[in-house]
């Protein structure tokens, strides 16, 4: 048992804590390679189906806005399930991360795709064309962000700085605009946890958000100024909102599961989902806030689960990373 709970603790770390794996590589860049990269023919931009392949990290889902698909971030781009087939991009398949769906299209970081002109890290970078071409917000060619946010409908976006980039000290920072202008530092009153993790947003208000952590969820209403805890001291591992309610998932007496929380009133209910491994916590939620039926989650070991009817039934999406179809 104790050895299990350090395998989980350290998939946990790897999932939630901030991680020098995935550092900005742009300062060893050099110009000339910048250069060459520029000069190479770009590959012309479809939507195509996916080849058969497996996924060796998701790095996010979602449901943008501006389309029907579920989105799947990955190391090699974007991936659409779609009417019950998997589509992937000719070109872009940057190395994605913080993905994070908008009513608009999404929002994402990480590391721009071999032979590209575009400046390593991509710092914050929007899509509003399913991945086509990516507007510069902020950031660029100076941070890499793995903890990344944003209200769907409306403004409010959050940050966690994990080291000194252009001239922010690291921390917790939010912007009242989606535009990610104007950085101000969290202050974070009320917030006990050793460790930082996984942010959410209100999908309609954006000074409320969320944050997950090893030891429950801290929430707040004025811009994570103010941090309460609204569960009891359980390690949670991925979480998102659905409606004013918080949709997360935990692990509790070597059981992976699933509940929503009102953060108002503390109530807590089950939500039924396929069993999975102590070893296979799941790493990220997300729900339609178009359509608060449709939910999805992925898990460490790539596994991608979605539901149609609100939770009452799940259908697998990805086994191990695997797509496999005609």
């Amino acid at each position: 048992m104790f050895v299990k709970k350090k395998v989980l603790l350290s998939i946990f770390i790897s999932i939630l804590l901030i991680t020098a794996g995935c550092s900005s590589q742009a300062e060893n860049n050099k110009k000339s390679k910048q250069d060459q990269n520029q000069a190479k023919t770009a590959v012309q931009f479809q939507i195509v189906p996916a080849k058969n392949q497996k996924i060796s990290q998701i790095r996010g889902i979602g449901y943008p806005g501006n389309d029907d698909a579920l989105y799947v971030a990955t190391n090699d781009g974007i991936k659409f399930y779609k009417n019950s087939k998997w589509l992937e991009t000719t070109a872009n398949k940057h190395n994605l991360m913080s993905f994070q769906a908008l009513n608009t299209g999404f929002l994402t970081s990480g590391h721009p795709q071999k032979g590209t002109s575009l400046k390593d890290p991509l710092g914050i970078v929007e899509s509003t064309d399913q991945g086509k071409s990516l507007q510069k917000l902020g950031f660029y060619g100076k941070g890499n962000f793995h903890f990344l946010s944003a209200s769907f409908f409306g403004n409010g976006m959050y940050l966690i700085m994990e080291q000194p980039t252009d001239k922010f000290d690291p921390g917790v920072y939010f912007s009242k605009s989606n535009s990610g202008e104007n950085w101000i530092k969290s202050k974070l009153v009320g917030f006990t946890a050793d460790s930082l993790g996984m942010m959410v947003v209100h999908p309609r208000n954006g000074n409320i958000m969320a944050m997950s952590t090893k030891t429950g969820i801290y929430y707040s209403e004025n811009y994570s100024n103010t941090m309460n805890a609204i569960t009891g001291p359980i390690m949670v591992t991925a979480l998102t909102f659905k409606g004013d309610n918080i949709l997360y998932s935990s692990v509790e007496d070597q059981k992976i599961l699933m509940k929503e929380i009102n953060p108002k009133t503390g109530e807590v209910k089950d939500v039924v989902i396929p069993f999975l491994d102590y070893d296979n916590p799941v790493t990220y939620i997300t729900t339609d806030p178009k359509n608060e039926k449709r939910l999805a989650f992925a898990t460490y070991k790539n596994d991608l689960y979605e539901s149609i009817d609100g939770g009452k039934s799940w259908e697998n999406r990805l086994t191990d990373g695997k797509i496999e179809q005609e």
